[in-house]
């Protein structure tokens, strides 16, 4: 049986993904590690170095502090502490940090500025792995050495209340615990207030060593409504109040017990301009964090400005403070103000001890270690400190003592800084077979060639072409959207100049565009279009000439035709406007921020209503009379879920009206979308099992697009319902007026889907920034986190422009009665077009993989490269099976 060209397009893009999940595999190795196994016993502690001399300092030193409390505010960036917000939201804090005992850091995370990796570097002390984003879906237990694994080892008791990636990651390690779900974003009230019910009863007792409180309101406001909501400042006020009962609670038990107890607050990491994390912005990787005791001396008058440490120094000063070893990957430095006030000889054993760990990791990493300048430091300062503790044996008070003593401290001091910056910039050893084999895979794929080449215009070729090449530079990938808005600017250019040179030169030649698939569209990257006003495509009239734009299309006006491409290209200019992406951009003003400000919910109800509206005119021209009304109760049931959640207003509405997790709404919209995608699906396989008319087959593909144009509307945010309105305007323009007149033909019709469906991902305000995926609308409609449905919503949300661009593209190709087998050519010109840049970006970021930004820019791109390749898969498979179906029908 041979293999139609879509099927065997299917079957390649499906090797394809494979191929770069091999890669992927591959590119992303786990960072550099300690090769002691974790499970073995607790090493003998490195004795303190003694020149000639016995010291009887060979033990760890003993705890620093009875009791500690670490609370962390998930999404607290620097700026919500130490900034206005701060003193205005958070007075107590602001006190501690101003007058009270207290050392205030910012502490910078490192990228994927995500969840479960920033835990791991605050307990660890080591640099998690990129592919942790996707690991952060599903936290696997840590089996790495840590803070928590050495606590339980040494027998200390901890309780655990907040975020159950917690409790994923240290399995049976706390005495009493109760997690939280993470990722239902929707809900900023309870899943704190399930954390704070716990706090009166436990700090009563006195049966435990180690509190740890994790706070997840802050973030889910975050995502839902952005930095500069109104609610941020109420969540502060609430985490402040919190604060304050913790740390009177915790000088109330001081003073039963006289130890010193430690309060440390901090964020796992911060909170971009929209709300959002992942990537690598300055708002996104500063948090806070504050280490309060009474232990800690503040002399009078003393003001001291926020140092700048990493957010991997935690685990090793933790481990100082309980009398723990510091676990084997940390690359981070002990926070020396913990230390400042003990005496000389105990804060050169915390330094020794930090330097110690820090050398054996580098040597298990760095061949060349002993030329490493941190390690040249470090056994200089050993020498030295040997020099001191003899002479400190001997009870040598003298000036040379202390003297000696200060240079030792700053030597180590060095010394820890060198090494944790040496380690800390280590790249990871890749797995270059995989990477290889994930290469080959994909490029046999990407350049199979096929039986015949077809003409396509310069324009399509050249852009795919320099896009491609665009995705070697930093830059380009960073500000990709200026891509692709330029190539589809270009592409209206160029569509008005082919509409007046078809109709002002009609009477002497014609355009040699035709539906004509049998020539094929494999060659839709390698041929230009040569001889474009070839005369015999068309029949003459009876004067002559030949047929003008009217009448290949039956009566459409020739001004609305010229028009077209300009309508389009101002549409889109629109769009660019509404919202700001990418790197150099995102910080300017844009018409979203407008409407989404609290005294502008007039101005965005209106915009919504109207999206609505334009939306419902333009999809239900093809449904179904139930499938209208379905989709008129879903539009109106999209605007009541926005009003309920407090995003829009109806009229009668007042604006300090409570808001809800509008559930009942949102659900009330899936059933009418899944209504509509039922009806759509049933007439298509009606189409096939009982040979129906072509017009229910076309009528089936619109109603199958209209449920999900219906989901889409669901899942953007109020402010993206124009970018959907204008998506189906531009749709209705080109197909009415622009493919069917000029009659071109499947190659090129489909790339033309392609560069929109691209440039409308961008239009909705995505980029290659993992910070700008919108996750909470994966939680539209569930009470509860199920992984599944919230993973196919996010991914739907976050690729709306695509797939909705490749769902009309299907169905335009198949409403042709006489289409023939365009839908298999035109699912080969699809993956092709989206293959060939995938196969290109491996090689490039292989190449690159050194390179200053393959962490915080090529990386991110490289996932959302896969991911969209998958989605190609699944969208071939759904051409595949369209096109089987006409041809079971034939």
């Amino acid at each position: 049986m041979r293999l139609s060209s879509g099927a065997f397009a299917a079957s390649c893009i499906a090797i394809e993904v494979v191929g770069v999940a091999i890669f992927l595999r591959g590119f992303f190795p786990a960072p550099v590690r300690s090769s002691a196994p974790t499970e073995q016993r607790a090493e003998t502690p490195a004795p303190e170095p003694a020149a000639g001399a016995s010291s009887n300092w060979t033990k760890l030193p003993p705890p620093l502090f009875s009791k500690v409390v670490i609370v962390l505010i998930d999404a607290l960036r620097d700026d919500f502490v130490f900034g206005s917000k701060g003193v205005k939201y958070m007075p107590y804090i602001s006190y501690l940090i101003e007058k009270g005992s207290s050392h205030g850091f910012v502490a910078e995370a490192k990228p994927p500025t995500v969840t479960m990796p920033r835990i791991k570097a605050l307990m660890t002390g080591s640099l998690p792995g990129f592919v942790d984003v996707v690991r952060n879906l599903n936290s696997p237990a840590l089996l790495e050495d840590n803070v928590i694994r050495q606590a339980k080892s040494a027998g200390k008791r901890m309780i655990f209340y907040g975020d159950e990636t917690w409790v994923k990651l240290f399995p049976k390690h706390f005495i009493e615990y109760d997690g939280t779900t993470s990722f239902f974003v929707s809900d900023y009230t309870e899943v704190d207030n399930n954390v704070t019910r716990h706090l009166d009863e436990v700090l009563k007792r006195g049966d435990w060593d180690m509190l740890i409180l994790h706070y997840l309101g802050l973030d889910h406001i975050g995502h839902i409504s952005g930095p500069h909501s109104p609610l941020i400042g109420r969540k502060l006020s609430e985490m402040d109040s919190i604060l304050m009962k913790i740390h009177t609670s915790l000088l109330a038990k001081e003073r039963e017990t006289l130890s010193p107890s430690l309060l440390i607050v901090c964020g796992d990491h911060g909170m971009s301009e929209t709300g959002s994390h992942g990537a690598s912005s300055t708002e996104e990787v500063s948090t806070p964090l504050i280490l309060i005791s009474s232990a800690f001396e503040r002399k009078p008058g003393d003001s001291r400005h926020p140092k700048r440490v990493q957010q991997t120094d935690l685990a090793a000063t933790l481990a100082i403070g309980l009398g723990l070893p510091i676990p084997k990957d940390n690359v981070g430095s002990l926070l020396f103000p913990v230390i400042e006030e003990k005496p000389m000889r105990e804060q050169l054993r915390f330094l020794h001890l930090n330097t110690v760990q820090l050398s054996k990791l580098l040597q298990e990493n760095v061949p060349s270690y002993e030329k490493d300048p941190g390690f040249e430091q470090f056994k200089m300062a050993e020498r030295l400190h040997g020099n001191w503790v003899k002479l400190h044996l001997e009870e040598n008070h003298s000036d040379i003592l202390v003297g000696l003593g200060t240079k030792v401290l700053r030597q180590y001091l060095s010394a820890l800084k060198t090494l944790s910056l040496s380690l800390s910039t280590q790249v990871a050893q890749y797995d270059i077979y995989s990477m290889v084999v994930g290469t080959a895979v994909v490029l046999e794929n990407a350049a199979h060639p096929s039986s015949g080449w077809s003409e396509v215009d310069l324009l399509l070729l050249l852009g795919t072409v320099g896009h491609v090449l665009s995705l070697g530079a930093s830059s380009f990938v960073e500000e990709e959207h200026q891509t692709w808005y330029f190539l589809v600017n270009t592409l209206c250019l160029a569509l008005s100049q082919e509409t007046c040179r078809s109709y002002f030169l009609g009477d002497d030649c014609e355009p040699q565009h035709h539906f004509h698939v049998e020539q094929g569209c494999e060659g839709v990257l390698t041929h230009t279009l040569q001889d474009s006003t070839v005369c015999n495509n068309f029949k003459p009239n009876r004067a002559g000439k030949g047929p003008s734009l009217s009448e290949a299309h039956g009566g459409c006006k020739w001004w609305t035709v010229l028009a077209s491409p300009w309508l389009v290209l101002a549409c889109c200019r629109m769009l660019r406007s509404l919202n700001q992406t990418g790197v150099q951009g995102a910080h300017r003003p844009d018409f979203s921020h407008w409407l989404t400000s609290s005294e502008h919910k007039v101005q965005l109800s209106g915009l919504a209503a109207l999206s609505l509206l334009v939306i419902f005119m333009l999809v239900q021209r093809g449904c179904s009379l139930v499938s209208k009304a379905a989709l008129a109760l879903g539009l109106l049931g999209v605007f009541c879920y926005r009003a309920a959640i407090g995003n829009v207003l109806f009229p009668w509405q007042p604006d300090n009206k409570g808001i809800s997790k509008g559930i009942v709404e949102a659900r009330f919209v899936y059933v009418f979308v899944l209504g509509i995608l039922f009806t759509g699906t049933k007439a298509l396989l009606k189409s096939q099992v009982i040979a129906a008319d072509f017009k229910t087959k076309t009528v089936g593909l619109w109603e199958i697009y209209s449920g999900l144009v219906l989901l889409a509307a669901l899942l953007l945010r109020p402010h993206n319902l124009p970018v959907l309105a204008f998506s189906l305007l531009i749709q209705m323009i080109m197909t009415k007026f622009i493919w069917k007149p000029l009659r071109h033909d499947a190659a090129e019709i489909t790339v033309m889907h392609y560069w929109f469906g691209q440039a409308f991902f961008y239009f909705q305000g995505n980029s290659n920034n993992i910070a700008t995926i919108d996750i909470s609308a994966g939680f539209i409609g569930l009470d509860a986190y199920m992984e599944v449905p919230a993973t196919f919503l996010t991914v739907f949300g976050t690729y709306v422009g695509p797939v909705l661009w490749a769902s009309h593209l299907v169905h335009f190709l198949s409403s042709e009665a006489s289409s023939g087998s365009a839908l298999s050519r035109a699912c080969f010109c699809y993956a092709l077009i989206c293959s060939v840049p995938v196969a290109t970006y491996i090689i490039l970021v292989t190449s690159l993989r050194y390179h200053l930004f393959i962490w915080s820019v090529f990386s991110p791109k490289l996932l959302y490269e896969g991911m969209h390749l998958l989605i190609t898969a699944v969208l071939c498979a759904v051409f595949t099976a369209t096109d089987q179906t006409g041809r079971t029908k034939s």
